[in-house]
């Protein structure tokens, strides 16, 4: 297939782009490089799509809605993924401008384009911060999320009620993945994983939020790329079981769907702390601070959804997780 996949020098871009070529399909990357966190990583990431002789990449901001329906009107994508978006649930205290031009203007930019070129399914990232304040576990693609805590949630549920509302109106096969806690190797420098490696290395104290009373379901990299993959091939349709009188948030008349792609298995963070220890051959030095505003105290995937309609549940260990990650920033970093 000819894919079109934003966010292509991004974690999972860069990751998903990398599976897609390797089976045969050919890519058209699309991504604006902004310095939101180290552009170096990303320029290595996108230099290693670039060795391929079917990925085809454009630099080019969401937001720009004239340069996006010039893409699409030039490669013609059959199928879409988007995975460009403004990130971090912290970054939106600061600078919410950012999430509205990117997560919704640019989003509204994605789905003019699928609408206006016959693209068969678009696939999009959503996340695990919909459940916002919801309590009950685990998080159900049933439940309802009309409490998110943070505008970077609340763009991500935006980014699905709005695509529902494309599926509705014009037939468009959309399909919405919220990614639960996404770690790996070329991940972003800005998550946890990346901040405690360089910080325990240096022998610098490490920020343990919630007083470490944090669980998450953390889901490696490649089991996200293959969620990806799977929910991609398997076209978006009506469901058998809408019903207009008791309407149900995983289900639509429209061609239309929701899934969690989770390990569905929270870990603590201080195990997962302790297990980042044992890779590196180090103790951090920990700094216990409170819950920070906009974040949530735990998440756990139900992926029920994914397992019945694409025989897909993620697999791998958080032991081999981060030995693959620590791995890969010694030699990266050759620290």
């Amino acid at each position: 297939m000819k894919v079109l996949v934003t966010g292509s020098a991004g974690f999972i871009g860069h990751a998903l782009s990398l599976r897609l070529l390797a089976r045969g399909d050919e890519v058209i990357g699309i991504d604006n490089l902004n310095d939101y966190y180290d552009v170096t990583l990303k320029q290595a990431r996108l230099d290693r799509l670039l060795k391929h002789e079917n990925f085809t990449f454009l630099k080019i901001d969401l937001e720009n809605a004239d340069e996006i329906n010039a893409a699409f009107a030039a490669h013609q994508p059959q199928r879409v993924v988007n995975l460009a978006a403004q990130a971090g649930v912290r970054y939106s205290l600061e600078n919410p401008q950012a999430y509205i031009s990117s997560n919704l203007a640019g989003f509204v930019n994605i789905l003019e384009g699928c609408r206006y070129n016959q693209v068969e399914h678009l696939v999009y990232a959503s996340s695990s911060s919909v459940y916002g304040a919801n309590t009950r576990m685990p998080f159900s693609v049933h439940h309802n999320i009309d409490h998110p805590v943070s505008l970077y949630a609340a763009t991500k549920k935006a980014n699905e009620l709005i695509a529902h509302t494309y599926s509705h109106l014009f037939d468009l096969p959309t399909t919405g993945l919220r990614f639960f806690t996404v770690y790996g190797p070329w991940g972003r420098p800005d998550m946890a994983l990346f901040l405690f490696t360089r910080a325990i290395l240096a022998g610098e104290p490490i920020d343990v939020f919630n007083n470490g009373q944090h669980k998450r379901d953390f889901t490696y990299i490649d089991d996200i790329v293959e969620g990806v993959i799977r929910t991609l091939d398997k076209t978006a349709t009506p469901s058998d079981e809408w019903d207009s009188a008791k309407p149900d948030p995983a289900t639509s008349k429209a061609p239309y769907r929701i899934y969690n792609i989770g390990s569905n298995n929270p870990v603590e963070l201080m195990y997962y702390i302790e297990t980042l220890e044992k890779c590196l051959g180090k103790t951090a030095k920990k700094n216990f601070l409170p819950l920070q505003a906009g974040d949530v105290p735990a998440t756990f995937a139900d992926i029920d959804a994914l397992v019945d309609d694409v025989g897909y549940k993620p697999k791998t260990k958080i032991e081999d997780g981060i030995a693959n990650f620590v791995e890969w920033y010694r030699s990266y970093y050759q620290d």
